[in-house]
């Protein structure tokens, strides 16, 4: 059985431009993102120098692997270029052909290796698999927009039930707040000042304003939903939901899930009877608006 032919110079050089494409195609989307204000989506805008800095060094070396790695296969038609005048074929008659007596033994069962018929109908799947994969990812960065994550993720997380979010704003530091100062308060402070206190005379003459985008309750989904926004410590992984119970029977008539609303209230005892917060914010405008350029909290 004759040897499989050596692989053509295209399908070698795909073969080795495989991993070094799939790491500049990353490399180029994470920096398309950061140059459009739209890493932020993924992680804390503290990281995004340290990210576009290590993924700038991560396409050098891989240019710099492609450029100083010998390509397998570039030495095999030495041979059949050479020029074959005044060398010395021992061992060949006048015709060319090797002479039996010439033939070395095969020693310890060693036979000349042959390429198995297994092995590169594997390497072709794994390449042609590695081309998909590739292609697909490129396509993806081009044609898929980043995206928020979404109040049905906020629901698998579970709205502020991440404590060490809801700890920035004390219920001391509020209370020597003036009035303009609670109007900037955003979800994440009442969020967590609804956690520390239920004393509605703390809320007494306190007016929110706050944007988040809409997540229905579990516990009363008519009645009641959450101005949510997602907090982040580090990436969009890690992400917690924090939100803030607005009481407002028929909600869905005038928004629906996954809406950025902007809602202005103030707060008062929670009328829902299977609801799980003792107070709401009881609201005296809710409208639509369009979502954040920078949707998170930190």
């Amino acid at each position: 059985m004759s040897p499989s032919p050596a692989p053509g110079p295209w399908r070698r050089l795909l073969d080795r431009w495989q991993g070094v494409l799939l790491t500049l195609v990353v490399g180029v989307a994470t920096l398309w993102l950061a140059a459009t204000g739209q890493l932020v989506l993924y992680i804390h805008p503290r990281y995004d120098v340290f990210t576009v800095v290590m993924i700038g060094i991560g396409m050098l070396l891989s240019l710099a692997t492609l450029a100083f790695s010998p390509v397998r296969g570039d030495d095999e038609g030495d041979h059949a270029g050479h020029d074959h005048a005044g060398h010395d074929h021992a061992g060949l008659d006048h015709d060319g052909r090797l002479d039996a007596s010439d033939v070395p033994a095969v020693e310890d069962g060693l036979r000349p290796r042959r390429r198995r018929p297994l092995a590169t109908g594997a390497r072709r799947l794994a390449f042609s698999a590695g081309v998909v994969v590739t292609a697909a990812i490129a396509i993806a960065v081009v044609a898929v927009p980043p995206a928020t994550l979404t109040s049905a993720t906020a629901g698998q997380r579970d709205v502020n039930s991440s404590t060490a979010a809801l700890d920035r704003t004390s219920v001391a530091d509020a209370t020597s707040a003036s009035s303009d100062a609670y109007r900037s308060f955003s979800v994440l402070d009442w969020a967590g000042l609804l956690r520390q206190t239920t004393d509605l005379a703390f809320y007494e003459g306190k007016t929110a304003d706050i944007v988040g985008f809409v997540t229905p309750s579990d516990t009363d989904p008519d009645d009641v939903f959450y101005v949510s926004r997602f907090v982040i410590t580090c990436c969009a992984v890690d992400a917690q939901p924090v939100g803030v119970p607005v009481y407002l029977p028929g909600w869905q008539d005038q928004v629906a899930a996954d809406d950025w609303v902007e809602v202005t209230g103030g707060f008062d005892t929670n009328r829902s009877s299977s609801s799980q917060d003792p107070v709401a914010l009881v609201p005296d405008d809710v409208t639509t608006v369009g979502q954040p350029s920078d949707p998170y909290l930190y």
